[in-house]
């Protein structure tokens, strides 16, 4: 029963956070953002550049962003250790947000990600629960992948559709962001990837070395499936002369926006022509092997690749710099390797799985 019976106690425990309110019904996503402001309280969130590390743990998380040179920083990040007051669950997300509201965009998703994707989990759940045919004693791994997976893609399709209709507040017709976020739930771990940033795992290999092995997919339009999809909606994929290898989006009749991902929130001036939001949900069972993930955006991508990365935390004398430490030495590699071109936002977010 192990998994399942101790979800009971979060949905009971969200419960209990709706006490003290007034007698009408508190719907799961009210309860859910009640859960986010009670462990904000506990400092259980962090949405700001540092360390989460909670006392009986094996979770340490380091995150750390720098602003570029292209205006304010549209990066940002959230950690939300106990996840759905769950001791074994912790929420990283990362969000890169681009065009003129890009921040705004960004910053949005941030905050109503972690609530909307904990209701549509507790919902899922609950429903699961309630199946006469599941078998707790036999309860697997795969189902629980599948009842993430389902609230995420439910969670992902209910934040573009909100970010829609706000666009009077904020206009996110020619701008939007990515998001990249990762559950860890005991040993199971569900990566969720909407954009181009990255998540890349470190694991031991024989010899004792770590190996990168990356988790996502950068959905970048030239890739052959998104490709098709932006094309068969009428939308276009080219590189400009000046920036050769760079595929961008661009409308069937117009020179814009020159998107530079297929998959992302908001840009709704590109919604009818491929671009879509919707994630890629994949799963991971951590061995004692694994030893940490890395999130970040493609600021970090851009100029270090995923073994550079792994070396460069692994190199961290403290884990509580492991993040600064990633981002400072993407930040040089910009000096070095891209003389002339503004510096994009560097964002990253270390999640280490084991105590030290």
């Amino acid at each position: 029963m192990g998994h399942l019976s101790s979800m009971f106690n979060g949905l009971a425990r969200s419960l209990s956070l709706r006490k003290g309110k007034s007698s009408e019904r508190c719907d799961g996503r009210e309860a859910a953002e009640a859960m986010a402001k009670d462990a904000k309280k506990n400092d259980l969130i962090l949405c700001t550049s540092g360390n989460v590390s909670v006392g009986g743990s094996n979770n340490f998380c380091s995150v750390f962003s720098k602003r570029g040179n292209k205006g304010v920083n549209q990066d940002c990040c959230v950690v939300w250790e106990e996840f759905g007051c769950q001791a074994d669950m912790i929420f990283c997300g990362i969000f890169d947000g681009h065009g003129p509201w890009g921040h705004f965009v960004a910053k949005s998703v941030r905050k109503s990600m972690p609530p909307s994707l904990l209701c549509n989990w507790q919902e899922t759940l609950a429903q699961t629960l309630l199946d006469p045919d599941l078998d707790l004693e036999t309860e697997k791994k795969q189902h629980r992948f599948d009842i993430w997976k389902h609230s995420y893609l439910k969670t992902c399709a209910a934040i573009d559709q909100e970010l829609e209709q706000q666009r009077r507040k904020i206009d996110s017709f020619y701008s939007g962001t990515t998001a990249l976020s990762i559950v860890r739930q005991g040993e199971l771990i569900i990566i969720a990837n909407v954009g181009d940033s990255r998540a890349v795992l470190a694991t031991s290999s024989e010899d004792g070395s770590l190996t990168a092995v990356q988790l996502t997919v950068d959905f970048k339009p030239n890739l052959p499936e998104e490709a098709e999809r932006i094309t068969e909606s009428r939308g276009r994929v080219f590189c400009l002369d000046d920036e050769p290898g760079v595929h961008r989006v661009w409308l069937p009749d117009e020179e814009s926006p020159g998107l530079a991902m297929s998959r992302a929130f908001g840009d709704y001036c590109v919604k009818d022509y491929g671009v879509i939001s919707v994630p890629e949900v994949t799963h991971r069972n951590i061995t004692s092997q694994d030893q940490f993930v890395v999130l970040a955006t493609d600021g970090v991508w851009d100029v270090i690749s995923n073994q550079e990365a792994v070396d460069i935390v692994c190199s961290a004398a403290d884990r509580a710099k492991s993040a600064r430490l990633l981002v400072e030495c993407a930040v040089r590699e910009w000096k070095r390797k891209r003389k002339g071109i503004a510096m994009d936002d560097i964002s990253a977010i270390c999640l280490f799985f084991h105590s030290s």
